[in-house]
């Protein structure tokens, strides 16, 4: 699962570096990332959240009480989620001009922009039925005790819509070779890009189907819903959909705001595209370093949480705590230091102020990797008490103060560092939210979280950290001064910059005791042998 989850997250970011220099990062390039990002914005708030936190215990149960081990409760779900999903993707094509405006009056109200938006959205829309089905056929998966599945089959989307911009680069060559444009781009070229995309959907949900009949299961149409524990499903997820419906809301107002910008500066990487881009650089580490940790503690805290045991719950959020931020802090430090060799690295064949505009974007969100991580982890104790309304609370307040933040900085700075402000922001909407899902959480395990262990933890990590980054920065500099912001000068910027980084906060660390570091070496050097 976590080679999977890797292997996945990797592919992914190779295919955002090819879609970026297809298309860029200025208008083209907005009017795609709107489009691509409306059909999964779409199917989470519609069944995504529900799907993805409610049914796989369904599924279980029906496993465990049902003479048939849950096969037709399991063709019941599928059937119902096929038909409702189906109607959703006729209503969501029909209704594509209205809902690019939703996600981007800016676009909406740039005639070539909405046309190629519009456009795009017709050909990815129909994608929602494609993550619904491959997301049930994963927990059936799942509830049937195969997990590898759902992990690795999102790499042969990516593959697929790799392939698919890379021809378009190939054919017409990169956006700034090519000077590609919303006015210029042809009808032929957004028909590849578009039915590629949602080939790669396709693929990533069939590939599913021989893993199913490994385990026995078949699908057949049932269409008697009524009188078999759906209902109730359906009324679990109430408060889920919530959570989801909190959390793209001020997805929503970030692009209307993020797309604005970028119109407004008329620069590249000062848009929607770049804060994208950005955020999936800033995300991995989370996704590879938080969630493993998790994937491991979880069980024992919702076991624990069963056994009604306050402490134990208590201990292994420490752990979780500790363990992860051992990575995720010096991380976060990285990202700060190093923002823009990472960016004008990846982003090689991408306009270079472009890149730099993404590298500046990257350090904004630098440290708000902390407080998210956190709150991630955090937030695991209340899903273990089956709690899902503080969780949908929470969201509330990040999102919130991530929109009201977000404005500011439109508003108030220039129009090309607004999407950078708004980096920044989302950093500081997790932090207010942490407060109040920590407070929460406290209160919930009856006034004790191991606070000051935890803080004792990340003050030091922070303390060693903190002059590793000034030192990294520093040198990154100096090398990117003389060898200039090209690909070769950037890696080598980047590796001098993360060897002083690594140097000076592992001595650092080592100076100020942090033991996690030392347990974490430990487990590295046993794996090595």
């Amino acid at each position: 699962m976590a080679a999977g989850t890797l292997v996945s997250r990797l592919t992914g970011f190779v295919r955002s570096l090819v879609i970026t220099a297809a298309l860029g990062t200025a208008i083209l390039g907005d009017a795609y990332t709107v489009a691509y990002t409306l059909p999964t914005m779409m199917y989470i708030l519609t069944v995504g959240g529900g799907l993805n936190s409610v049914f796989v215990p369904q599924l279980v149960r029906a496993m465990k009480s049902d003479e048939d081990g849950g096969e037709a409760y399991a063709n019941r779900l599928l059937t119902l989620v096929m038909v409702t999903l189906g109607v959703i993707v006729a209503i969501a094509v029909l209704a594509a001009p209205l809902l690019v405006r939703l996600m981007s009056g800016t676009i909406a109200g740039d005639e070539p922009a909405n046309s190629v938006a519009v456009a795009f959205a017709r050909y990815c829309l129909p994608t929602i039925f494609f993550m619904g089905l491959h997301v049930v056929l994963g927990q059936i998966l799942n509830a049937r005790g195969k997990f590898g599945a759902m992990m690795w089959t999102p790499v042969l989307n990516n593959i697929v819509m790799i392939a698919t911009f890379g021809s378009f680069v190939w054919v017409y060559g990169t956006a700034g070779e090519s000077r590609m444009r919303v006015e210029t781009i042809p009808p032929e070229g957004m028909r590849l890009l578009g039915i590629g995309t949602l080939l790669g959907l396709v693929v990533q949900a069939l590939a599913m189907i021989p893993y199913l009949r490994e385990t026995g299961f078949r699908f057949r149409p049932r269409f008697d819903w009524k009188g078999h524990g759906l209902g109730r499903t359906v009324k679990l997820a109430k408060w889920t959909v919530l959570f989801v419906l909190a959390n793209q809301a001020g997805a929503v107002v970030v692009t209307q705001l993020a797309t604005a910008a970028g119109k407004a500066s008329g620069r590249e990487g000062t848009g929607f595209t770049a804060y994208s881009n950005a955020q999936l650089i800033w995300g991995m580490p989370q996704a590879i370093i938080t969630v493993s940790v998790m994937a491991a503690v979880l069980p024992r805290i919702s076991r624990s949480a069963q056994d009604n045991d306050p402490g134990a719950v208590r201990d292994e959020i420490s752990r979780g705590l500790r363990t992860s931020a051992v990575a995720i802090v010096p991380v976060a430090f990285a990202f700060l230091a190093l923002g823009l060799p990472i960016s004008t690295l990846l982003f090689a064949g991408a306009d270079v102020d472009a890149a730099r505009g993404m590298g500046f974007i990257l350090m904004a969100f630098g440290l708000g990797l902390i407080p998210y991580s956190v709150q991630y982890v955090v937030l695991r104790g209340f899903h273990a008490y089956e709690d899902t309304r503080t969780p949908f609370c929470n969201t509330v307040v990040v999102a919130a103060v991530n929109g009201a933040a977000s404005a500011l900085c439109y508003y108030l700075l220039p129009s090309h560092w607004a999407v950078v402000g708004m980096a920044a922001s989302y950093g500081l909407a997790y932090a207010v939210g942490l407060g109040f899902a920590w407070s929460r959480l406290r209160d919930r395990l009856g006034g004790d979280l191991d606070g000051p262990r935890v803080l004792r933890t990340y003050a030091r990590l922070c303390l060693a950290s903190a002059p590793a980054a000034i030192a990294a920065g520093a040198a990154a500099y100096a090398l990117t001064q003389s060898l200039g912001d090209s690909a070769l000068g950037s890696l080598r910027a980047l590796a001098g910059g993360g060897a002083v980084l690594l140097g000076v906060f592992t001595v650092a660390a080592k100076c100020l005791r942090v033991e996690e570091l030392n347990a974490m070496v430990a487990v590295v050097k046993g794996r090595l042998g």
